[in-house]
């Protein structure tokens, strides 16, 4: 079981999948056992949460640098843009005064393209306070996880009721 815990740890930290495709397979029994939900809820926040401090300060930096290099360019410039774009996206739609919430929200729907990743990028680009930022995006995943969990036991619960033998 700590081998299964450490792997939606691990799988909450990449990008893109984050803690929105940890929790739903860490609540099935894809790679074994259900996990219980409160303590796969706590490594998945962990494991989504860590990244985050080190993308608001290094990851624009680092995109910025490796956006003209040959072989990383188009994927960094691309990664850029995405955060540019949401940025910008979540700027006009809020305002200065509720990007705090704004962002929150962003970070909150577990939709495509919204997570961590990308909305602490968006923060680091649109200048963001660091300690407002981090404060957004921690609300965001918290949130992100009670939908997550919510629709994942709604979800599996059923096929696993259908199928069970």
């Amino acid at each position: 079981m700590l081998k299964k815990y450490i792997l939606m740890f691990l799988v909450s930290m990449v990008p893109i999948i984050e803690l929105r495709g940890a929790i739903p397979i860490g609540i099935s029994t894809l790679f074994g056992e259900s996990l219980p939900l409160l303590p796969l809820y706590i490594v998945c926040i962990i494991g989504n949460m860590l990244p985050v401090p080190f993308i608001f300060l290094f990851a624009r930096k680092i995109l910025v640098w490796g956006s003209d290099k040959k072989i990383i360019g188009k994927f960094f410039k691309w990664c850029l843009e995405k955060g540019e774009s949401g940025g910008k996206k979540l700027q006009e739609k809020a305002g200065k005064s509720g990007l705090f919430l704004a962002l929150l929200i962003f970070v909150g729907i577990p939709l495509p393209g919204t997570g961590a990743w990308t909305g602490t990028l968006a923060a680091s680009i649109l200048n963001m306070d660091f300690k407002t930022s981090i404060l957004a995006v921690m609300f965001g995943v918290l949130l992100a996880g009670i939908i997550m969990a919510l629709a994942s036991m709604g979800i599996f619960g059923a096929i696993g009721s259908i199928f069970a033998v």
